[in-house]
């Protein structure tokens, strides 16, 4: 079965090239005009994946409430914020809201489809793998799994987004040693990173941590180089 798109675009004309092209990758796509259409659709199906501009119509931050009502919905929800709101504080705020991903406007409607495609594979396996696999690495009181894209701490399942796990995956590779902030970009594989963009990933990957686990400090930060996995 197909999976299915939500689109959230006020320019009719974006929309709908956005739509002919993940339509031709074999998706099935839904778009909406504004806020207040997409929460009606989504009260009666979510998708699989979700593409959010923020500002529709008068609404300058209509993005950033639907991200926060999808996910209150569906937490493992891959949701891409796609905007010509570029600042830094902007994508900030899309990325402790639990987007995914982060793109700017214009943008290649070829390397759009790719990252949906990326984005719905991560989160498949994610789905159907489970942490005790075979694939495992343990790290301490951590369970990374690197094939199924999943991570336990203290045998309790961490909701990851694709982003933060492949900044994990590079900061335990070798625990105890200091990761820079030039691999830690690399492997968010995203546009517009810059050091605050990774300190804000981080700090959402401890948060997670610490949601099940108050004592949890084993990222620690080296500062002006990036970060380290403390070995206790």
């Amino acid at each position: 079965m197909a999976k299915t798109i939500a689109i959230v675009e006020d320019d009719p004309d974006q929309r709908s090239n956005y739509v002919d092209a993940i339509t031709r990758k074999g998706y099935d796509v839904v778009a909406y005009s504004s806020r207040t259409e997409a929460l009606e659709g989504f009260d009666h199906g979510l998708p699989d994946l979700a593409i959010l501009d923020i500002i529709l119509g008068d609404e300058v931050d209509a993005g950033f409430e639907l991200c926060r009502d999808l996910l209150s919905r569906s937490p493992t929800m891959p949701v891409i914020f796609l905007t010509e709101r570029i600042a830094e504080i902007d994508k900030i705020s899309g990325l402790r809201l639990g987007a995914w991903d982060y793109l700017p406007k214009p943008i290649s409607l070829d390397y759009l489809s790719e990252r949906i495609s990326s984005l719905l594979r991560i989160n498949d396996a994610r789905m159907q793998s489970s942490v005790g696999s075979n694939t495992a690495k343990i790290v301490g009181e951590m369970s990374i799994d690197q094939e199924a894209l999943l991570v336990s701490w203290k045998e309790q399942q961490i909701n990851l987004s694709g982003t933060e796990f492949r900044m994990l995956a590079k900061l335990v590779r070798v625990p105890g040693h200091a990761v820079s902030y030039d691999t830690l970009m690399n492997a968010t594989m995203q546009s517009l990173v810059t050091n605050n963009t990774i300190n804000t990933h981080m700090r959402n990957i401890r948060k997670k941590f610490e949601h099940i686990d108050p004592d949890f400090n084993c990222i620690k930060s080296e500062y002006g180089f990036g970060y380290r996995w403390s070995v206790k």
